[in-house]
C-alpha cells in the first residue's frame, strides 16, 4: 500500500515503521491545544472543529513538552487512501499506554475514535492527553499505530478454542482457560517470590518524560512499589485516578499467523480500565520467535471510586484475529525492537531496570 501510495507522506515512510502487523503513525510539526475532547462527526473535518476549539499552538520542530491534564491534538505525517475493501484500526503503541498517555487516532467525518472506515481517503491525526507524566515529544515521534483490515477477521470463541488446544493461547497455572467472547486474563497479586513485588503505582508529581529515550529515566523517580508482605497479598485496593502497572497471572502467546487486541474496558468487571495499547502483534510470546510465553502488563485506572481486585481477578479479555498471511517480520525477531518478549513484570523502555 505504500508503494501503491495508498499510504503516503511528504517525509517517507521508513522501515523501521513498519511493524509485524502495523505501521507506526508519526507527529506532524504542529501540536493545537485544545479545550476539550471531540469527534468531528459525519459531516465535518477534524480542520473545523480545530477552529473552535484550538486555544494555541506549539511547534513540535525542536521538541515541546506535552502537559499532563491537558489535550492536544496533533496532525501525522501520514495521510491515508484506502481501497473499499480495506477499513483500519488504531491503538496506542506499547510503550505509550506504559505511560498513561491516553492517545486515540481521529480523522474527518467520523463519530467514533480509533476507527478509519473502508474507503476513507484523508488525513490522520492523534488526540493525545497524558495523565500521569508530562512528556516530550518533537516531530517524528510516534505514539499510536495503524492497522490495516480486509473484512470483518474478528475470530470467534470456538476458534479460539481450537487455537488453545492446537498451539496454547494461554497457560496458567490452573491449566484452566475461560474463553468466552475471548480469552479471559487475570491479575496476578502474588509478587516476586524473592522481593515480592506486585506491581507499580506512578507518582503523582514528577520530571517530564522523553518519549524518545529509552533507558534513560530512572524507576523510582517516577514509580512507588506495589509490594506483597511476605507473599500474601491478595487484594489490592485501586485509588480513584491514581496509575498502576500489574501483571497477568497467564502467559499469553500470539500464534504466527493471528494478531491479538485486549478489550481495553469492560463494565463488566468492574468501573475501572486494564490497558491502554492492547495490541499483541504476531510472534508476542510465541516459542517460534523466541517467547516461550510472556506475562501480559496490565495498564490499570481506577474510574471516580475506590475499587478492590483480588489476585486471580478476571479483568480483560484477549481477541485472537487471523492475519492474511505469516507476516515477513515476527515480534521478537527480524530486529524490529521487541522491548517486551519475554516479559514479566516490565515497565515502559524509557526507564532503566531497577537495580
Amino acid at each position: 500500500m505504500i508503494k501503491a501510495c495508498r499510504i503516503e507522506a511528504d517525509t517517507a515512510i521508513n522501515e523501521h515503521q513498519i511493524q509485524p502487523a502495523s505501521l507506526d503513525l508519526r507527529l506532524d510539526s504542529t501540536a493545537y491545544r485544545v479545550r476539550a475532547s471531540f469527534l468531528p462527526g459525519r459531516n465535518a473535518k477534524v480542520a473545523d472543529k480545530l477552529s473552535l476549539l484550538e486555544m494555541h499552538r506549539i511547534n513540535l520542530t525542536e521538541g515541546a513538552v506535552l502537559e499532563k491534564g491537558c489535550v492536544y491534538i496533533v496532525p501525522l505525517m501520514e495521510r491515508i487512501n484506502l481501497p473499499n475493501s480495506v477499513s483500519g484500526t488504531a491503538n496506542p503503541k506499547s510503550s505509550t499506554g506504559r505511560l498513561d498517555v491516553f492517545t486515540r487516532l481521529i480523522c474527518d467525518h467520523t463519530g467514533e475514535f480509533e476507527a478509519v472506515s473502508a474507503g476513507y481517503s484523508g488525513p490522520l491525526y492523534a488526540e493525545i492527553s497524558p495523565r500521569t507524566f508530562s512528556i516530550l515529544v518533537r516531530r517524528g515521534s510516534s505514539l499510536n499505530q495503524l492497522r490495516l483490515r480486509r473484512g470483518n477477521p474478528r475470530a470467534a470463541d470456538s476458534a479460539m478454542r481450537k487455537l488453545q488446544k492446537v498451539d496454547g493461547l494461554v497457560h496458567s497455572e490452573s491449566g484452566e482457560v475461560d474463553i468466552n467472547d475471548g480469552v479471559a486474563i487475570s491479575v496476578d497479586l502474588e509478587g516476586d517470590t524473592k522481593t515480592g513485588l506486585v506491581g507499580y503505582r506512578a507518582k503523582p508529581h514528577t520530571a517530564l518524560i522523553d518519549v524518545d529515550r529509552p533507558d534513560a529515566h530512572d524507576v523510582w523517580d517516577f514509580w512507588e512499589p506495589v509490594l506483597s508482605h511476605k507473599n500474601q497479598l491478595t487484594e489490592l485496593i485501586l485509588n480513584p485516578d491514581e496509575f498502576y502497572i500489574l501483571m497477568s497471572k497467564e502467559y499469553v502467546s500470539v500464534p504466527l499467523d493471528h494478531a491479538a487486541e485486549m478489550r481495553a474496558y469492560d463494565t463488566r468487571v468492574g468501573e475501572f480500565r486494564v490497558h491502554y495499547a492492547g495490541f499483541f502483534d504476531p510472534g508476542f510470546g510465541h516459542a517460534a520467535a523466541g517467547g516461550s510465553g510472556s506475562r501480559a502488563v496490565l495498564e490499570v485506572r481506577s474510574h471516580d471510586v475506590p475499587f478492590l481486585i483480588e489476585d486471580g481477578q478476571t479483568v480483560c479479555r484477549v481477541v485472537y484475529e487471523p492475519m492474511v498471511e505469516i507476516p515477513d517480520k515476527l515480534y521478537g525477531l527480524s530486529g524490529i525492537g521487541s522491548h517486551y518478549q519475554g516479559q514479566g513484570l516490565k515497565l515502559s523502555k524509557h526507564f532503566r531496570a531497577p537495580i
